[in-house]
């Protein structure tokens, strides 16, 4: 199993995907787990979650995500930093110090650890962590 269905906690969730990925994700988790002491992982969303922010719309509607995700997909890893910086998500302006991912504006993809540099993975979610305002960190 790839992506974990159901797991409630940090432990279940990495123990139901198959290896190598399993070890991948583990080595993100404590890369990110380093970069962001602070901010507490759960599963929020289906995935990895690190801290708690309340999103807001003009419409009133909001609700809680993660400051930052990790999740493992069926053919991908993907990290969620959701964050701008001066109106510029914090994953598409570091498009170019990750050439091998697949950025969107708030989603790094990418298909293997090697095809990232956890240095930098560790610099953008710690940008992306400072701001945003976690509710519950």
């Amino acid at each position: 199993m790839l992506k974990p269905v159901g797991a409630k906690t940090v432990t279940q969730y990495l123990a139901a995907i198959d290896e190598p990925r399993k070890s991948q994700m583990k080595r993100l988790h404590d890369v990110i787990r380093k970069a962001l002491p602070r901010l507490e992982p759960s599963i929020q969303m289906g995935m990895i979650g690190y801290g708690t922010y309340t999103y807001r719309y003009a419409s009133g509607r909001e609700g809680d995500c993660p400051v930052i995700g990790l999740a493992s997909n069926k053919g991908s890893i993907s990290v969620y930093v959701s964050a701008t910086v001066d109106g510029q998500y914090v994953a598409e302006k570091s498009r170019r110090l990750l050439p091998k991912a697949k950025i969107g504006k708030s989603c790094i993809r990418f298909n293997k650890l090697e095809d990232i540099d956890l240095v930098v993975l560790g610099r953008i979610v710690k940008e992306g962590a400072r701001a945003m305002k976690p509710a519950r960190a």
